[in-house]
């Protein structure tokens, strides 16, 4: 049979960043499948190097909206373990509650998307009407619906009031009211059973061989969490349990997330009872030279940074890996036997960030010669934006004003 490819993207409604996928198929049927990342360079571990230990934070931050508590903790980590600090008690607490809510809006906001994908938009105003109230905790807690700025090395930034607390532990039992609720009509409703079970399915073996991490890994029967496997902030102080599925298709991806938003809002009701008083922040003066290690369990899965410092202010060197990067491969696994509409899916139910994952570089091929500096690459983007403008014109000074205008009567 003639094999034809089929682009997925950069642009595609099923994909919420820009990301290029080749699907080589046969008739309707996906026979392999390719991916080309690069649209969303931004250059995070180059610019870390130019900021402060500190100021970094607030860098790692910005390279993903639902994930920025799980980078900048996994990055105070790695600083902490550089310096060999130790945090105070409270903060270990404080940082494991904004995790778990991070963990709640972001499983949320997934099982919206996935409802709406399959165009069973019942679901998708359901989690997202239950995902509003966590972001209003999120607000009054920290601050911000989204980066929350909590995190820094040797503590967390501000203290949460205790005035709050009986307020959110209301909020964590309603969360568990309803997710119990839908838990139950996913279970039972034959729609999404055939729609989602037996598509996309990551076996236990494949699921080691390509290093998945997260709810991935998770619904192929692995219990991978490295809440448990090297606990840090509180995790180990408080009664939980990793969840697990057998099925390691989409339904399974499904009911993982789902489950452990149950689980994420026990743990906070935990933290919120268990929460000793003290001191929030050890008050670093100074980083020593050496290197470390953070990782944390993002909702996506292990989020890992390394720093190196030559006890100066500032990381020399700074290196991240997300978990989209380890997951997206498994595609090669998952996708390959299924038809075009389903793999649009499968893609989707590793919630995978573009954003995180992305990496650049031009080598030589066969070894590791630099073929192009950051510096040309630079120019590159400089000039294709440049050959745009002469396509299709730079704005003229009636259109600048008539944006002014608008942006006026908007403000």
């Amino acid at each position: 049979m003639k094999r034809t490819v089929i682009p997925l993207g950069p642009f595609h409604p099923l994909l919420e960043e820009a990301e290029f996928f080749k699907l080589y198929v046969e008739g309707e049927t996906v026979v392999d499948v390719d991916v080309r990342i690069g649209y969303m360079h931004r250059g995070i571990e180059k610019l870390s190097t130019l900021k402060t230990y500190d100021q970094s934070t607030f860098i790692v931050e910005r390279i993903c909206g639902i994930c920025s508590t799980s980078h900048p903790i996994a990055y105070v980590l790695a600083v902490e373990d550089l310096g060999g600090f130790t945090v105070p008690d409270r903060a270990h607490y404080i940082r494991t509650i904004i995790c778990e809510l991070e963990r709640i809006h972001s499983h949320l906001l997934w099982v919206g998307l996935a409802g709406h994908f399959i165009g069973y938009d019942t679901v998708f105003m359901w989690a997202w009407k239950y995902r509003e109230p966590i972001l209003d905790i999120c607000e009054k807690l920290t601050g911000n619906r989204n980066h929350y700025a909590m995190m820094k090395p040797g503590g967390v930034r501000r203290d949460l009031n205790s005035d709050d607390f009986a307020w959110v532990q209301r909020e964590m039992d309603k969360i568990i009211g309803e997710m119990e609720m839908l838990v139950g009509a996913v279970l039972d409703d034959p729609v999404l059973h055939a729609r989602t079970k037996g598509i996309g399915v990551l076996t236990k073996e494949d699921a080691i061989a390509y290093g998945t991490v997260g709810p991935t890994v998770r619904a192929s029967g692995i219990p991978d969490d490295i809440r448990t496997d090297d606990p840090y902030a509180a995790y180990d102080r408080i009664d939980w349990k990793v969840i697990t599925w057998e099925s390691g298709d989409v339904f399974g991806k499904a009911a993982v997330r789902l489950l452990e938003i149950i689980e994420a809002a026990k743990i906070i009701k935990q933290c919120l009872d268990a929460m000793p008083e003290g001191p929030i922040d050890a008050h670093i003066k100074s980083v020593p030279a050496g290197e470390g290690i953070g990782h944390a369990e993002a909702p996506r899965g292990e989020v890992f940074h390394y720093v190196r410092g030559d006890g100066g202010n500032s990381p020399i060197r700074h290196k991240i890996r997300a978990p989209s990067y380890v997951n997206i491969p498994s595609f090669k696994a998952t996708c390959v036997g299924h038809t075009i509409a389903d793999v649009a899916l499968i893609t989707a139910a590793v919630d995978p960030c573009y954003c995180c994952t992305e990496r650049m570089a031009v080598l030589e091929r066969g070894s590791d010669n630099i073929v192009m500096s950051g510096r040309e690459l630079t120019e590159c983007s400089r000039a294709a934006t440049d050959r745009l403008k002469k396509d299709y014109g730079s704005p003229t000074p009636v259109e600048l004003a008539v944006k002014k205008l608008l942006m006026k009567e908007k403000a």
